[in-house]
């Protein structure tokens, strides 16, 4: 479809990204250290308890217990920062780099660490609700990506992105013709195949979930849809004649 590459979008209230790259940090970690450290036994036991299981968070079925790390509760989370292959983290690690630093921006750190991490319960909520039942553990990041560009698509549509089209094409576009295109892709996809290798839905519940979140958890001030802020007009007064209205004067 298109890979971001660059947005010219500086920013305005932090001098730097550091939870976004703190996330991106922490997903590499986790991916060197479970597909690059841990044993086979650890890697089926990390992918099965850390992943997001429907069945088992829905009490439809229990992992045994040598495969349980953490409380089950807890994979609505833990479930973003695990990764199948390279492509897959760079993939999510790509858009979060590109489009992370100006929704934290809008928000502040630790706003934005919420807004994350909420997105990321919801794209697995999402998920959960398309097949309650489910043995197969959800594992990425995409479902917390998703919500970051649902964001940036509210607060920056104008802004021009570079991005690959077609992973070969660079263009310079508004950010709204790209970003645009992607979420109605995913919700295309989502009501013609369902969840099949990907799980749509995530990135679906991560779109509504950050798109509704970011109305309420930007800074104050912050406008939408890349309009400026009107400063208010000074009063002007003529030196040798007192104001005629406020508290020096009749009103």
């Amino acid at each position: 479809m298109f890979v971001p590459l660059h947005d010219a979008n500086r920013l305005k209230h932090i001098d730097l990204q550091y939870v976004t790259l703190g996330l991106i940090a922490a997903n590499v970690l986790v991916f060197v250290f479970v597909n690059l450290v841990a044993t086979e036994e650890g890697l089926y036991a990390t992918v099965f308890s850390l992943g997001y299981t429907p069945a088992v968070v829905n009490d439809f079925s229990e992992l045994p217990p040598e495969l349980v790390l953490i409380p089950e509760e807890l994979s609505l989370v833990s479930y973003a920062f695990l990764h199948g292959d390279f492509w897959h983290l760079g993939g999510n690690m790509l858009f979060l780099w590109v489009f992370g630093d100006n929704v934290e921006d809008a928000l502040g750190h630790v706003k934005f660490f919420v807004f994350y991490i909420l997105c990321a319960i919801a794209g697995a909520l999402a998920h959960g609700l398309m097949d309650p039942a489910s043995a197969a553990p959800l594992i990425g990041a995409s479902g917390a990506v998703a919500g970051i560009v649902g964001a940036y698509l509210l607060l920056h549509p104008k802004v021009r992105v570079w991005v690959l089209v077609l992973g070969r094409v660079p263009l310079p576009l508004p950010a709204w013709i790209p970003l645009l295109f992607w979420v109605g892709f995913q919700f295309a996809m989502l009501a013609f195949l369902g969840d099949d290798q990907v799980s749509w839905a995530a990135h679906v519940g991560g779109i509504i979930a950050g798109m509704a979140l970011v109305l309420v958890l930007r800074r104050r001030g912050v406008p939408l849809f890349d309009r400026e802020v009107q400063a208010p007009k000074a009063v002007e007064v003529e030196a040798d004649k007192p104001p005629t209205h406020g508290p020096w004067g009749r009103g």
